[in-house]
């Protein structure tokens, strides 16, 4: 999220960092407008906020952290609890793994359904990751509400 911060800050945007209060490692970074911090103790009332006002995902190599986030939200979305939006996952050699895992163990068994792997796409750059959010909102005839 650093990255993201980073870059609003740059264009001269909102700033606005969704932090979790963890006893290691976790700290707010350097760029989010310090009157737009919120601090969570926990996870999932940081996930609701962090999925309630998204318009898309773009989800970076990580650990259980981004694991659960991507889980979540693509839960959300196959569940219709939540709009369907694109979520982006960046870095094919990474995802590549749990893609397969996904094709070779819950949809052979049937946990997932094939139209489940259309929830996000696979990027290498950022330029990829612009344009399949462009082509997404495009393509719907949709605007998100920024």
């Amino acid at each position: 999220m650093e990255a993201a911060n980073q870059g609003a800050l740059q264009a001269e945007g909102k700033s606005v960092g969704l932090n979790i209060d963890l006893p290691f490692e976790q700290r707010p970074n350097e760029y989010i407008d310090k009157d737009k911090l919120l601090n969570f103790d926990y996870f999932f009332v940081r996930k609701v906020m962090f999925t309630k006002y998204s318009q898309g995902f773009v989800m970076m190599p990580g650990g259980f952290g981004t694991l659960d986030e991507f889980f979540e939200v693509a839960t959300l979305m196959q569940t219709e609890k939540f709009k369907q939006m694109p979520m982006v996952l960046v870095g094919r050699k990474y995802w590549l793994g749990l893609m397969a895992w996904l094709e070779d163990v819950m949809l052979a068994e049937g946990n997932i359904h094939a139209d489940d792997l259309s929830l996000f796409e696979i990027a290498d750059t950022a330029e990829d990751v612009v344009q399949y959010m462009l082509e997404y909102y495009r393509t719907r005839q949709l605007a998100p509400n920024f």
